[in-house]
């Protein structure tokens, strides 16, 4: 590839990525989606640093394609109970789905991002490895492991060897007006963290049902299951002896239990996207993450029907159902899938090499 187009955020991440880019020996570009009304702002620092670098800058309006492919799985999830991961459904779909779909119309070979991880071709199996970056603190496979091989062949990664220090002095010796502009930590489209009254101003009608022990006693009633997630102590308006904790839901109803209660050693995951290989056939050993921020645990995984199952060497605290499980061999990425309501049910039938 010689001639990529970066997605360029209006953060000093992929402005960088153009600079090394372009020290590398490529031609750059760089463009934007605006998905959303209130993303202009950004679309207008990233247009500066195109120009700031000299490069050539595209805006890419996408505004109804983020509504059906992220939006709406988003509130989806929500309703079957799930607390879901927009930036994945948007990795997936829309950074390295459509705004790849466009730099290849407009004759570019491939894209880029300003993501800290690495791209590598596996010459013995011809697949494309996705790999942690050299700085673990700031590493973002998590949000990539649901990329497909078609999407890994056309991406270039140039952060995955820097630190966020490194970056930052870089912008600053060239120039970038937006060296020290600050990471964007939530959800774009609902930047003061208030998802229900988000999900509410759409049109989204919460389930009202009940709080329930695990014995099946009733706590009393609650508005909407969508505001309550696996884990989650605070915000439940009600008053135990003892600390209570979400550990579930049966259809309406928030299911409250005990902190030892958060606790499995097995998680089903579903839609499972395998990097190093096509399928899963046989059992094999992992470490998983499952969620962003946590470090990852060592597990056995095994190929059920629809998915894996995953036996932890030690119980984990609060698998969730709609966030995402990543499995790691070492610095190379596996893959990722779905955490299942059924997680702690009935194991899948397993199935056989």
């Amino acid at each position: 590839m010689q001639k990529i187009l970066t997605a360029m955020s209006g953060g000093v991440d992929s402005a960088i990525a153009c600079l090394l880019l372009r020290q590398q020996g490529y031609t750059v570009g760089g463009a934007t989606m605006l998905l959303r009304d209130g993303g202009k702002g950004e679309a207008q620092d990233a247009r500066r640093s195109a120009l700031q670098l000299g490069l050539p800058f595209h805006l890419f309006s996408f505004q109804e394609e983020f509504d059906r492919n992220v939006i709406c799985p988003f509130a989806q999830s929500y309703r079957r109970g799930e607390t879901p991961n927009p930036c994945i459904f948007c990795n997936k779909t829309m950074k390295f789905g459509l705004f790849l779909q466009q730099a290849l119309a407009l004759g570019y070979d491939g894209m880029a991002t300003g993501h800290y991880a690495r791209v590598r071709l596996d010459r013995g199996s011809g697949r494309y490895l996705l790999l942690t970056a050299a700085d673990a603190a700031k590493d973002q496979t998590y949000m990539l492991s649901v990329l497909t091989q078609q999407q890994l062949a056309h991406t270039v990664l140039p952060l995955g060897a820097y630190t966020k220090q490194q970056v930052r002095e870089l912008a600053a010796q060239a120039g970038l007006s937006i060296a020290q502009k600050h990471d964007s930590q939530d959800i774009c489209f609902v930047p003061d963290g208030d998802y229900m009254a988000y999900l509410r101003s759409r049109g989204f009608v919460p389930q009202p049902g009940h709080f329930r022990g695990t014995d099946g006693a009733d706590y009393g009633s609650h508005e909407g299951m969508e505001a309550y997630t696996v884990g989650q102590r605070r915000g439940l308006g009600l008053a135990f002896g003892s600390r209570m904790y979400v550990v579930g839901k049966q259809g309406a109803d928030v299911v409250l239990g005990t902190s030892e209660q958060l606790y499995t050693d097995t998680v089903f995951v579903r839609d499972m996207n395998w990097i190093p290989f096509a399928r899963l056939t046989a059992p094999l050993r992992a470490q998983a993450k499952l969620r962003y921020t946590t470090r990852t645990a060592p597990c056995t995984v095994t190929p059920v029907q629809d998915g894996c199952l995953l036996r932890f060497d030690q119980p984990q605290r609060a698998p969730t159902p709609g966030q995402t499980a990543v499995l790691y061999d070492g610095e190379v990425v596996l893959g990722g899938g779905t955490i299942c309501q059924n997680s702690m049910e009935t194991p899948q039938k397993e199935i056989s090499p």
